[in-house]
């Protein structure tokens, strides 16, 4: 069966983003939550947001709280804040392999690709 994890890099400091709230929608004809974690020391979830049975095909959504993260950070910045929750689309078509979806992440720039 396949799974779904997630990386978070703070590309400002270079450093994990670690302590970020990440929520994991299902869109299917709504928006149904379907997991909240936060992120570890390094930056990942310390287990998949999605597996097993649950893992299906889809459309999906990821949240971020970056701006959250950023502000913890103690670092000055303009309020609002040019980059705050982070929304990331995508659908995955195999149930049956790994989606890995990273963050690259700054207080003014944030990035994503399908990683392995």
């Amino acid at each position: 069966m396949g799974r779904l994890t997630t990386h978070v890099l703070d590309t400002a400091s270079g450093k994990p983003g670690s302590g970020i709230a990440v929520t994991l929608y299902r869109l299917d004809g709504g928006r149904r939550e379907i997991r909240r974690a936060v992120t570890n020391h390094d930056g990942r979830c310390d287990s998949p947001l999605l597996d097993g049975e649950a893992f299906e095909c889809g459309s999906y959504e990821l949240v971020f709280a970056a701006g959250d993260y950023f502000r913890a950070q103690g670092q000055a910045l303009p309020e609002p804040l040019f980059v705050d929750e982070v929304v990331l689309r995508f659908g995955i078509a195999d149930p049956a392999q790994h989606y890995h979806v990273p963050l690259l992440v700054s207080p003014w720039s944030y990035s994503t690709y399908r990683g392995s």
